[in-house]
């Protein structure tokens, strides 16, 4: 296409252009040089989509830095493992390991604190197209307290890598060091900041999780459990004070201990 083929399109046929992100770097100066103020803004935020694009994508690359000192190594199967329930008084602690082709591209990808509800619902289904394997494992709180916390924890991530549906070759985890492991693994605090493996297994075992609490609504109404996922809030609390305590909360965890210290398994739904 000429220029003044160009400059005789209508705004919205210049807008389709854009829309559509495949044509010549002469259009894009053309578009910034029109006459009309509508198609310089056109190209000005076409510039800027790509900027952020551009940026994002750096971002992302930063984010396999762990990963590529194992891709480096010909370990191309790296699982990121990380957990999400380790504080809450009530249900399970959740663990997800993810392992993803290098460099895979998902925009947006972070730490699963760092995000909306409704961009981690997204995430999770397209981590979970992308992902060569993907494992995720609850404990329920019997288990979280006949092992302690910690170790349930750790144990969780243990069959979350043994049961990935592909062998891991190297693992990066979030703070857990995992000393039983027969393949590499670093120990990365803050690693669902800094590993794109351990943030996409942030993000499924949140999802994961919380859509289990969510569920629990039907089954204990009035605990707020969707709400508060197992948390001590001040919603909690009351529900506690107003219904008791439930088989999903810890035995091992205060305040539920001291009320079963104090009143016996009767407090107990």
């Amino acid at each position: 296409m000429q220029k003044d083929a160009f400059t005789s399109l209508t705004v919205k046929e210049i807008k389709a252009i854009f829309d559509e992100g495949n044509f010549p770097f002469d259009m894009l100066l053309w578009a910034q040089e029109d006459r009309r103020s509508s198609v310089q803004k056109l190209a000005a935020s076409y510039v800027m989509k790509q900027k952020r694009a551009l940026e994002e994508k750096q971002r992302l690359d930063a984010m396999y830095v762990y990963e590529d000192s194992f891709y480096e190594e010909n370990r191309y199967h790296v699982a990121g493992i990380d957990e999400v329930g380790r504080g809450p008084i009530a249900g399970p602690v959740t663990v997800a390991a993810v392992i993803l082709s290098p460099h895979t591209y998902i925009a947006g990808l972070n730490d699963s604190k760092k995000l909306s509800e409704k961009k981690r619902e997204a995430l999770y289904d397209e981590i979970i197209e992308k992902a060569i394997a993907v494992r995720c494992v609850s404990y329920a709180a019997d288990v979280i307290d006949r092992l302690n916390i910690y170790e349930a924890t750790r144990q969780a991530m243990y069959e979350a890598i043994r049961t990935l549906p592909v062998a891991a070759e190297a693992v990066l985890v979030d703070a857990m060091p995992l000393p039983e492991l027969t393949v590499p693994v670093e120990s990365l605090v803050k690693g669902d900041s800094k590993s794109a493996s351990i943030a996409a297994a942030s993000i499924i075992a949140k999802v994961t999780r919380d859509r289990y609490m969510k569920s629990l609504d039907a089954e204990y109404p009035g605990f707020g459990f969707g709400i508060h996922k197992g948390y001590y809030t001040e919603l909690h609390r009351e529900a506690i004070e107003n219904m008791g305590i439930t088989p999903l909360h810890r035995r091992s965890f205060e305040p539920v201990k001291s009320i079963v210290q104090a009143h016996g398994e009767e407090d107990f739904l």
